[in-house]
C-alpha cells in the first residue's frame, strides 16, 4: 500500500510519510518510528504531520499511554505509478498542481 494517487503531488516529506503509514495502517505508528522511516529533519516532519492532519488525512490517538498517528482511509491504497494516468491527473499536472 502506498499514498493514493490524487495525494501523490503533495509535498515529498508528507509522501513520504503516507507511505509509512500505508505500511502500518493497522496498527499506526509513533512519531519516533515515523522519523525512523523518513528522511526528513524534525522540522520538516513536524510540519508534514501538522499539514496531513489538517487536512483530514491522518488522525492521532492515545493509546497505552502514547501518541499513534493512523493514516485514513481514504489517503492510503493501491498505487501503481506505471498505470495510465486518468483525465483529471493530466488536468492537474496541466495546471501545475
Amino acid at each position: 500500500m502506498r499514498a493514493k494517487r490524487e495525494y501523490r503531488d503533495r509535498d515529498e516529506t508528507q509522501v513520504a510519510v503516507l507511505d509509512a503509514l500505508a505500511d502500518r495502517r493497522d496498527d499506526g505508528m509513533t512519531v519516533f518510528e515515523i522519523r525512523s522511516r523518513v528522511d526528513a529533519d524534525i522540522d520538516e516532519l513536524e510540519t508534514a504531520l501538522s499539514d496531513l492532519k489538517t487536512d483530514g488525512l491522518i488522525e492521532a490517538t492515545e493509546d497505552d499511554q502514547r501518541t499513534v498517528i493512523l493514516p485514513e482511509d481514504h489517503a492510503i491504497g493501491q498505487y501503481d505509478p506505471d498505470e495510465e494516468s486518468s483525465v483529471l491527473d493530466r488536468i492537474r499536472s496541466w495546471f501545475g498542481r
